[in-house]
């Protein structure tokens, strides 16, 4: 029996607290419209199975939040406003915008090679780091194994048990990826791969004599002010306000709770922990030129085709931790994230005058996942494009 939440076995007090959260106030100054489409999809969003939905746009001066389900399936406790959340790998783009700023600095260059920085590490079953540049970690075209395929805690309801306390080292997980042969020769595909990342981080430890966290806060978070933005490191838990996050592992199967996660499994390829308005905040700030430097943010948006992702994002490219989806009034920028029971999605305008974060608690393994990821993105059309042209004879997806 498939997990739909209609079908989980709620009370009637449950049924009446889904139905008393789904309507949230939001800002005074708000785009009606905006507003309006950010509810209905929140609420669509809860509807097809993502027990608890929050989201937040700006578009211009105005703000909307909106919210949808429940932040603990057993309390019936409604999500909070803007709350806390694993972000996953939209750390990426953080821990890009650190590379460039060093490159901008003269601390680095793009164009030297892995091995330069970190002697040795990227050796065996035909991997090289001779062959390897930062770019191409930061691109993803640098054919390294993805080690996250090894870690059984992301894997598997009995993995999750097991190894969702385990701490990992930089080196282990790079260790991990050593283990396969690559999947092509550097610069010749494309192809995600979290230990890219991993690298990456190790690199800035390397340039700087600090660790990438420290990085991240001094250079990005405290100077926009990112408060409510963290780097866990080995803590296995939320901030409060939060929801709970819910996996569910395999098709027809149950809903594991898995709020609970050392996120030393992510490290540099996604381990930070932020809310809807921080993110955005940072969507903003990098679109608007604050963090890099116009020679960094052409390198940034320097993109490749995303090989692997087309027939999940047709059209999308990759540029350095960051993603361009082309949508019907051009396209915008985002980077998604998911770990074990959470996903966030995100968009912003390439003037960051209008963007849009999500954060859903519940990652589905049947076939409502792929109607729940068309309508996260189908929101972030509509706040970056304006008002879709009306629909007619169409009904959404479940």
């Amino acid at each position: 029996m498939r997990t739909h939440l209609g079908r989980l076995g709620l009370t009637a007090a449950l049924a009446a607290a889904l139905v008393a959260t789904s309507a949230v106030p939001v800002s005074a100054n708000r785009s009606t419209g905006t507003s309006r489409q950010l509810q209905v999809a929140v609420d669509d969003l809860h509807d097809l199975g993502v027990t608890g939905v929050q989201g937040l746009t700006v578009v211009g001066r105005a703000t909307s939040y909106a919210r949808a389900g429940v932040g603990d399936l057993d309390r019936a406790t409604p999500v909070p406003i803007n709350g806390h959340f694993r972000m996953g790998s939209n750390t990426k783009t953080f821990v890009s915008v650190v590379v460039l700023q060093l490159v901008g600095e003269g601390k680095l260059s793009l164009n030297d090679t892995v091995e330069r920085w970190l002697p040795g590490l990227v050796v065996g079953n035909g991997n090289d780091g001779r062959q390897i540049t930062v770019r191409q970690l930061l691109a993803h075209t640098s054919g390294i194994y993805n080690y996250t395929n090894d870690i059984a805690a992301l894997n598997s309801y009995e993995g999750y048990l097991a190894h969702r306390f385990d701490h990992y080292d930089a080196t282990e997980l790079v260790a991990l990826a050593m283990k396969h042969e690559p999947n092509f020769a550097p610069g010749t595909s494309w192809d995600y791969s979290n230990t890219n990342y991993i690298l990456a981080g190790m690199i800035i430890e390397r340039v700087t004599g600090r660790s990438w966290p420290r990085e991240v806060r001094d250079r990005i978070l405290q100077p926009l002010g990112l408060r409510n933005t963290s780097l866990p490191g080995d803590w296995p838990l939320l901030p409060v306000p939060h929801a709970k996050g819910y996996q569910q592992w395999v098709v027809d199967g149950a809903l594991t709770d898995t709020t609970r996660f050392n996120p030393s499994a992510a490290d540099a390829a996604g381990n930070m922990v932020t809310t809807p308005s921080d993110l955005a905040s940072f969507w903003q700030a990098l679109q608007r030129g604050q963090l890099l430097g116009p020679r960094q943010m052409a390198q940034l948006h320097d993109t490749v085709l995303a090989e692997t992702f087309q027939d999940f994002i047709p059209g999308a490219r990759y540029g350095l931790g960051i993603m361009y989806i082309p949508n019907r009034c051009g396209g915008y920028w985002s980077h998604g994230g998911d770990v074990p029971g959470t996903s966030t999605a995100n968009g912003v305008s390439t003037n960051g005058e209008r963007v849009a974060v999500l954060s859903l608690t519940t990652r589905l393994a049947d076939d409502r996942a792929v109607a729940v990821h068309g309508r996260a993105f189908r929101l972030m059309d509509d706040v970056i494009c304006g008002p879709a042209p009306a629909r007619t004879g169409q009904a959404l997806s479940r």
